[in-house]
């Protein structure tokens, strides 16, 4: 099973071996739950400590188990950003070879956390669902942004990509919402020379644009809007973009849990997102208290 201290805090240093210690002597600080002793045989120590319970800031440890010591533990040499938890993981199950089971990590503030017996089993990992043209789509470069800059390094989450390409659809007698993707064909929002039984490649307000320009055509039409899931349907957990604010938010479709942002989100309303999504998947209440 995997150990990853939710926080550094809970990770104290020792440079001698605390079990030789009598127990019940102390302090240690309260919030202390493991120990990296470096202990003076020039070994190193990854231990797990019970403690009384206090209302004190300092208290007195009543049991110790070694978890790692010796060639089981390695020392990264790198410095890391210690809250970004899912590239730590990555970080260990690479240094993870032979008998090492457990890394040491320093963070850029100096301060040292440990990941024992890494994997990739409670990292949540999130589908971005997003349209091409343009390339990159905003959705997917944003959060390849937010995932570099660490932001949502606490969250145990990975993502992967699955891009609806609509240059299938291509085509002189094609309607596509926005000039702007200079696709191949004509746009909604600039071409006045759309043709009576065109294809509409667009979602629920382009169609209402379409009827309302061209009230006496007939036409067919390809929802492209994820939420619909007429081209794909989400295989995980996920997120998207729709450009009704009123559609925005947390979904479920396909049974899985996701969430929906802006067509034209930005990366703080894009954090926002992923976080409440996340607090979906892992049983956290929401602000209005329900689940």
């Amino acid at each position: 099973m995997m150990i990853f201290p939710d926080d550094y805090k809970m990770v104290g240093i020792a440079h001698d071996d605390p079990i030789k210690k009598t127990m019940g002597e102390g302090p240690i600080y309260f919030a202390t739950k493991y120990m990296i002793a470096y202990v003076p045989d020039g070994n190193i120590k990854i231990i797990k400590v019970e403690s009384e319970p206090t209302q004190s800031l300092l208290t007195k440890p009543i049991s110790f188990e070694v978890i790692a010591e010796g060639d089981e533990v390695l020392v990264h040499n790198t410095e890391h950003d210690a809250h970004n938890r899912t590239k730590l993981i990555l970080l260990a199950l690479e240094e993870c070879k032979g008998p090492v089971n457990t890394v040491i990590f320093k963070g850029r503030d100096k301060h040292l956390t440990f990941v024992h017996k890494p994997t990739m089993y409670d990292v949540i990992e999130i589908e971005i669902i997003d349209v091409i043209p343009p390339e990159p789509p905003w959705l997917s470069f944003a959060i390849k942004r937010l995932v570099e800059s660490g932001i949502l390094g606490e969250l145990n989450i990975t993502f992967v990509k699955t891009l609806i390409d609509l240059r299938q659809f291509e085509g002189e007698n094609v309607v596509f919402p926005c000039n702007s993707s200079e696709l191949n064909g004509k746009y909604l929002d600039t071409n006045d020379d759309i043709e009576d039984n065109s294809l509409l490649v667009g979602c629920d307000i382009s169609k209402g644009i379409f009827e309302l320009r061209f009230p006496d055509y007939t036409y067919k039409m390809v929802n492209m809007c994820p939420l619909k899931t007429e081209l794909l349907k989400p295989s995980k957990p996920f997120i998207t973009r729709c450009c009704q604010t009123n559609k925005t938010g947390l979904v479920n479709i396909n049974g899985h849990n996701g969430v929906a942002v802006h067509w034209g989100a930005s990366e703080y309303d894009i954090v926002d997102a992923v976080r409440l999504l996340v607090a979906k998947l892992v049983g956290e209440p929401d602000e209005s208290g329900s689940d």
